[in-house]
């Protein structure tokens, strides 16, 4: 946790502490808010800064499956401990305020045990959320890290063989053909094997797309058409990596491949308020949606979709045989999602 938020966190927790030591003092010895607030202030803020080692010690002291006594042991001494230390530190300065040291402060050291290990008690349930927190954080980072890391995987064969079969085709034919095709394709592996955001701009996208439609068209030509809508406010919007390119391979291999007909991908992207929404749909032979999402690309699609952005994005897909598929992205672009954007993961 950076040093400046976990400061802040201090903060913000131990001033509802400091507001209700404060009222105690008022309501019970009827001083002035002004003196409840400075002794209650030389009260909190020793428990606050103890609190940071307590912090401390939770993290090192992570809750235990299956569940052990010991664990309770280690804590209610810890607890004891913090009371202790806590109740010195007042002593200590009172003493430096008072001139005089004396082991006696306020009501006595029982009563501020027991508020001392009240205090040590909540302090560690926060601790142990915050952390438990910070872990699924982190889990949900490393289950999208790993899908992207699947479907960059899973793009290289695909690039290979339908790239390198249409180079070798190429060359008797037409050799300088042939050397932007190869061009091409080395631009496009380059992205795929480079690419480590998690999110990058739909123009970013677009151009590693416009790579890898060049080789297709060079393979299926005049068999396969394309329109394209842009819109330009859209092309600055964030998407998750190589979420285009899926959409785009996966109408190439159900709509253009098996048919000899010519087909028409139509790609289209538009900006609303807060979220993209981007289409990609073929006129081709369409299929059932059971069958038409077996494959691993949409499915991994789905699934980072829902670690980065939970319930706020998702992937709506119509076909049907014989009607062509339509795949829609909704891309979220306020504030709310779950990672922050454009940026690599942990």
């Amino acid at each position: 946790m950076p040093r400046a938020w976990m400061w802040g966190q201090l903060l913000v927790a131990w001033l509802p502490m400091w507001a209700m030591f404060t009222a105690m003092i008022v309501i019970m010895h009827g001083n002035s808010v002004v003196d409840a607030a400075i002794g209650s202030g030389r009260m909190i803020a020793p428990g606050a800064l103890l609190g940071v080692a307590v912090y401390k010690f939770a993290a090192r002291r992570t809750w235990p499956h299956p569940f052990r006594f010991v664990f309770i042991a280690e804590h209610a001494l810890a607890a004891a401990v913090y009371a202790t230390l806590w109740y010195t530190i007042i002593c200590t300065i009172d003493a430096l305020v008072m001139g005089h040291f004396s082991w006696r402060v306020g009501p006595g050291y029982a009563p501020f045990l027991i508020t001392g290990i009240w205090l040590y008690v909540v302090v560690t349930s926060s601790a142990y959320a915050m952390l438990a927190a910070q872990r699924t954080a982190r889990l949900e980072a490393n289950a999208a890290r790993m899908q992207l890391d699947a479907l960059r995987t899973q793009l290289h064969p695909h690039f290979l063989f339908n790239a390198l079969h249409t180079v070798v085709q190429l060359i008797p034919r037409d050799p300088r053909a042939a050397v932007g095709a190869a061009e091409q394709l080395a631009g496009a592996l380059r992205t795929v094997t480079q690419e480590q955001r998690d999110e990058i701009t739909l123009a970013e996208e677009w151009a590693f797309v416009q790579r890898y439609l060049a080789l297709e068209r060079i393979r299926f030509g005049e068999r396969l058409q394309l329109e394209v809508t842009l819109a330009d406010a859209a092309l600055d919007a964030l998407l998750p990596s190589f979420a285009l390119q899926t959409l785009v391979e996966n109408a190439i291999r159900h709509g253009a491949a098996p048919r000899v007909e010519a087909t028409c991908v139509r790609i289209a992207a538009t900006l609303g308020r807060d979220e993209l929404v981007l289409s990609v749909n073929d006129d081709g032979g369409g299929a059932a949606l059971d069958q038409a999402t077996s494959g691993s690309g949409l499915r991994r699609l789905r699934e980072r979709m829902h670690w980065l952005y939970g319930d706020a994005a998702r992937l709506d897909l119509v076909s049907a045989p014989g009607r062509g598929f339509a795949a829609t992205l909704h891309v979220p672009q306020s504030d709310a999602a779950a990672l922050p954007r454009g940026t690599p993961l942990p």
